[in-house]
């Protein structure tokens, strides 16, 4: 969900069996030592290699392409029809069959649930203590930001990152990794920020899941290289998208909403699109609510 500070408001080892695989589809490694693979739209193929470090076994990941094409719903019965390379979804309220339906049809799925944010109707909500909540979510009822140092929260995102695994997700989207540029109610600090970020991130590729930073506008810099994408909301608005170059120049997708009913005006969305394609970010024009209301795609 969009938060804005100031009330304005994702040993590198080869099998030999499969190094020709990967030297067609294009693959490397990464700051955690991880195998990964980039793949584009077209031959999207999840590898079941696994990259072995001592006795320590971390699967190869899926990388998205920079031109994938994505889609954004958190609310309602998905939509699966359109033709998106990447759907984002939310991580506990998507059926199975959902994910399943999605992974038939070639499509990529990102599971999205809240790293900075203790959510009162998620089932694991009884598992945060006291201690790891601040201050209310100002806009968000029933959200409060979570001490992101604490050892229990920690715990919990392991444990919501072993679920998108067993459930097939192809990556995750945590959001709200940047509380400490809001106002808290923890002593959180940027430094404390691109510790849990990179945590997140290790976490995520330990799993064989594909991590993208969320928002965090004022660390693209520091943490693209930990990431697999960006996910951003409302860059264009508040003036913040050139910065994704350090995403884009690593070809790693930049994946845009924009949430200004404005930009439903088809002229007015042309320059939107055009902008957008200047800086190859991936932008759809989308209600707040994200409940498949509308959708106006720039690709």
């Amino acid at each position: 969900m969009e938060r804005r500070k100031a009330g304005r408001g994702l040993a590198r080892v080869a099998m030999a069996a499969i190094v020709g695989t990967v030297a067609a589809c294009g693959g490397g490694g990464d700051d955690d030592g991880n195998s990964v693979v980039r793949v584009s739209e077209a031959n999207a193929t999840m590898l079941s290699t696994m990259a072995t470090s001592g006795s320590t076994v971390t699967p190869a990941r899926w990388i998205p392409s920079v031109n994938d094409t994505w889609q954004l719903q958190l609310q309602g019965t998905v939509n699966t029809s359109y033709n998106a390379a990447v759907f984002d979804i939310d991580l506990f309220d998507t059926p199975q069959a959902t994910i399943d339906n999605l992974k038939a049809q070639g499509k990529r799925v990102v599971c999205y649930f809240s790293a900075g944010s203790s959510e009162n109707w998620r089932p694991d909500f009884s598992k945060f203590k006291a201690a790891d909540m601040g201050n209310a979510l100002d806009g968000w009822a029933g959200e409060r930001w979570l001490d992101t140092r604490s050892a229990n929260v920690r715990t919990i995102m392991k444990a919501r990152m072993d679920l998108a695994r067993a459930k097939g997700c192809d990556g995750v989207d945590p959001d709200n990794v940047d509380g400490y540029t809001n106002k808290p109610g923890l002593p959180l600090t940027a430094a404390t920020q691109l510790d849990y970020n990179r945590f997140l991130a290790t976490e995520a590729h330990a799993r064989g899941l594909a991590v993208g930073l969320k928002n965090s506008v004022d660390q693209l810099g520091d943490l693209a290289s930990s990431f697999d994408f960006a996910v951003n909301e409302s860059c264009f608005r508040y003036n913040e998208c050139a910065g994704y170059s350090a995403f884009t120049v690593q070809g790693k997708p930049v994946f845009n909403v924009e949430y200004q009913t404005k930009w439903k005006d088809a002229t007015t969305r042309k320059t939107l699109c055009a902008k957008a394609k200047a800086l190859n970010l991936r932008t759809l024009v989308l209600p707040l609510a994200l409940n498949d209301k509308y959708r106006y795609s720039c690709d």
